[in-house]
């Protein structure tokens, strides 16, 4: 298995417009045998140190193999709103691991 964390800072008020790009991504996830293990909205009274600027969300997704990730990221009906991910991301950080 692989696993990615994506930590995502939106651009002030465009939290509508990536929600309707998440509403299409992820459950494209699911069709390259990835899951979304958590979906998580930080608060700063959930925060017990901090030296970075919150995200808007955290993303933990696992991919079965390399080549899921690839067809998920070249899925051509993720393709058609990619406008609103970039209207709406200011930056994401993208880690990927694997389970120890």
């Amino acid at each position: 298995m692989i696993y990615f964390t994506q930590l995502i800072y939106i651009l002030d008020g465009q939290e509508k417009t990536f929600l309707e790009f998440e509403e299409v991504a992820i459950p494209l996830i699911a069709k390259y045998n990835g899951k979304l293990l958590l979906r998580y909205r930080p608060t700063a009274d959930n925060i017990i140190e901090q030296n970075m600027e919150m995200p808007y969300e955290i993303h933990l997704v696992e991919f079965y193999k390399e080549e899921d990730v690839a067809a998920f990221f070249k899925d051509e009906e993720r393709k058609k709103f990619l406008h609103l991910k970039e209207k709406s991301i200011k930056s994401t950080w993208l880690i990927k691991g694997s389970k120890l």
